[in-house]
């Protein structure tokens, strides 16, 4: 995915990349920039925000961060930008530094969403800190490895007892009648499912929290996975159980993302 990466607004240097590129700690966002706005900018600036106060001891601005995704974008209005928070003065011998991290801005096209017909490997795993966007991400590109390597096309976690949180990179939805079960576990609140879960009613349909159990598949329609890059895709299959395809759903669904206002940066 060749781009361009800032830092609070300028273009990054080899010497300003080092301290990112080397110690893993820090927080992001990545969201799609569309005729210069984004939807559910404010979400995605306040994840940001809670992040860098948890991580670093206290956050940018929200101005501050604006400044910089202007400064970066440039003039460009269409574009997939990267957000991503880190500090050089925080290290393996220097853990304690407190104060507001760095800015840092990757500008990309933007992807394209996936298409639908996903199957998932059930994998035993919980993110370390799942409630943040953190950039530690080995075992993600890892579970994605071996999901791959055994047929199937991403994973999704579950814990010791069998009860599913959500994928490397996405919520998982499940669809019974007209309900929206959004399984209820520790993991990352995303941008894009509270969008969804927002406008679902407009589209006819409603939602509920609810723990849910690889055994407690049987009782769903369909599946469905969502993030900013897509919106919703259909999961034809989680570990063995397969759902049947439902393109009118998964209409409704990106509906509901659309009726999102995008907010001007």
């Amino acid at each position: 995915m060749p781009g361009s990466v800032y830092i609070e607004g300028a273009p990054a240097t080899a010497d300003g990349l080092v301290h990112p590129a080397l110690v893993g700690y820090g927080a992001y966002s990545s969201f799609r920039v569309e005729d210069g706005a984004v939807r559910g900018l404010e979400l995605h600036l306040k994840r940001l925000a809670g992040a860098a106060t948890e991580l670093f001891g206290a956050t940018p601005s929200d101005a501050r961060f604006r400044e910089s995704m202007r400064r970066a974008l440039d003039g460009r209005m269409e574009a997939w930008l990267r957000v991503s928070l880190f500090s050089p003065d925080i290290g393996h011998r220097s853990p304690s530094w407190i104060g507001e991290p760095r800015v840092m801005i990757g500008v990309f096209d933007p992807p394209a969403p996936l298409a639908g017909g996903i199957r998932v490997q059930p994998q035993l795993h919980q993110r370390f800190l799942p409630h943040i966007k953190h950039v530690a991400t080995l075992d993600l590109i890892r579970a994605r490895r071996a999901a791959r390597a055994a047929g199937f096309d991403d994973a999704l976690f579950v814990d010791g007892q069998g009860k599913v949180s959500e994928g490397t990179l996405w919520n998982l939805g499940l669809v019974t009648g007209d309900t929206v079960v959004w399984p209820q576990a520790p993991m990352l609140d995303g941008v894009t499912r509270r969008l969804i879960d927002a406008n679902l009613a407009g589209q006819g349909l409603r939602s509920e929290r609810a723990e849910v159990r690889l055994e407690d598949l049987s009782q769903f329609d369909a599946a469905f996975l969502c993030n900013s890059a897509t919106p919703a895709a259909s999961i034809a299959a989680i570990g063995d159980h397969v759902f049947a395809e439902r393109p009118e759903l998964i209409a409704r669904l990106n509906a509901a993302w659309t009726a999102a206002m995008p907010e001007p940066i």
